[in-house]
């Protein structure tokens, strides 16, 4: 969907990003990760034309942004950044109905978007929607600015640094929604941050920059088991190498033969670190692997789980 070639974007001399050239499927979503000052927010905000390329071009399903008016192309893209950005004077669903209402839809239909959105981001309407930002819990803020950037129903939405002022527990919380909304709605989405944990926990492929150059963009395990260069090798570390591995496969893909009956059960969509957790507080040989019906599909043991942790 989201193509970029050669762009790079110079402040006088300053070179803030550097020939990058990416591609972002249609449907995924992707991880821009690098230290600060390594031009990954540049990047990004070349997309939607906040920022204006030095050269180089980016393409959206074959269109070339720099000839679609800045106003209409943003329009069509939900842009969510860290604090969210949300206007202290609107309420909850004015703040939401922004981008509705500039494209000129009628009041019914935006007020039922308003609501479906607040409903599918566990806001109840009633509680919420007259509400003002500053009523709100820092999670309530992140999940409010993504109503609004989803409120159009953009197929792109760029994230830079969302959850960057939640304490932690909250924000493995947001992390997890997001997730959830995007494989529900099939959006393309790219994300901004500074923290490789988090670009593990969600990107299907990730995206490393240093220095405004892009050192490497694959999936998570192509990062942990072919680094490009020392600069991806020192990010994604080495000593917790293996239990990254084993949070990228799930129990169901890993299941082996074998009888199950009278094992603790795991669901099958659970990730190979939480099996090992689960065993490790069991203190069970294996476990039964369950599907969505609960039935089991067949059993998965420490050894197992300890071979796929196991770098190649």
């Amino acid at each position: 969907m989201i193509v970029i070639e050669g762009a790079t974007k110079r402040y006088g001399e300053a070179t803030v990003v550097d020939d990058v050239s990416m591609a972002v499927e249609s449907g995924s979503m992707t991880v821009v990760v690098g230290q600060s000052g390594s031009g990954k927010s540049t990047l990004l905000r070349m997309i939607n034309r906040l920022v204006e390329p030095s050269s180089g071009r980016v393409t959206i399903d074959g269109v070339d942004v720099s000839t679609v008016p800045g106003p209409q192309l943003r329009r069509g893209i939900g842009y969510v950044i860290q604090g969210h950005g949300l206007f202290p004077h609107r309420t909850v669903a004015q703040n939401i109905a922004t981008v509705p209402r500039l494209l000129g839809w009628p009041r019914d239909k935006t007020r039922a978007r308003v609501e479906e959105l607040l409903a599918l981001l566990q806001l109840d309407p009633k509680q919420f929607a007259s509400k003002y930002p500053h009523e709100l819990s820092g999670g309530e803020q992140q999940r409010v600015g993504v109503a609004r950037a989803l409120a159009a129903g953009p197929k792109i939405l760029l994230m830079d640094e969302p959850f960057g002022a939640l304490d932690p527990i909250i924000r493995l919380k947001a992390q997890d929604d997001l997730k959830a909304l995007q494989r529900r709605l099939g959006a393309t989405v790219l994300l901004v941050t500074h923290d490789m944990d988090e670009a593990f926990r969600l990107g299907d492929r990730i995206a490393v920059l240093n220095e405004g150059r892009l050192q490497q963009c694959g999936t998570p395990a192509e990062l942990l088991l072919r680094p490009a260069t020392p600069y991806v090798q020192q990010l994604v570390g080495s000593s917790d190498r293996s239990y990254r591995l084993l949070a990228l496969t799930t129990a169901a893909e890993a299941v082996e033969a074998g009888p199950a009956e009278g094992l603790p059960g795991i669901d099958g969509g659970a990730t190979l670190r939480e099996a090992l957790a689960e065993i490790v507080w069991r203190d069970a040989p294996a476990l039964a692997v369950l599907a969505e019906d609960g039935k089991p599909l067949g059993r998965l043991s420490l050894q197992a789980i300890l071979a796929r942790g196991r770098p190649q």
